[in-house]
């Protein structure tokens, strides 16, 4: 498996755990390349989450490392969750955390999918 420099991979990760349907989620999409659920803690009246189905830390990895399938196959269901869920016309913002500094907390790619009302600001000072 790949070692991103920002941490290693670990498949007792909670992204791992609900990938092999260890954990229960609430999922919205999946096909052979990602799967996306609602966030359990959510930030926006719309926050999901979206990972790929390999095993990539982060987006460094999975850029690096992942195939072509792979990488179209993961924007491409970003994009249809989006539309799916009416976020395209008013708006949402997306969200990939790479790292310490970033604010990765699981050491497994995955993408927010925020929306649902006007987000604000993207960063706090």
């Amino acid at each position: 498996m790949p070692i991103d420099a920002t941490q290693p991979y670990d498949d007792q990760n909670v992204f791992a755990k609900i990938l092999r349907d260890e954990i229960p989620s609430r999922r919205v999409y999946e096909d052979d390349y990602a799967v996306a659920f609602h966030d359990i803690a959510p930030h926006a009246p719309v926050h999901i989450l979206v990972i790929p189905r390999g095993a990539y830390v982060s987006w460094n990895d999975f850029s690096a490392h992942g195939s072509e399938a792979e990488i179209a196959g993961f924007v491409r269901a970003v994009g249809h969750v989006a539309r799916e869920h009416g976020l395209v016309a008013p708006g949402y913002r997306l969200l990939a955390n790479v790292g310490g500094h970033g604010g990765q907390e699981v050491p497994h790619l995955h993408v927010h999918l925020f929306g649902g009302r006007s987000l604000g600001p993207m960063l706090a000072t």
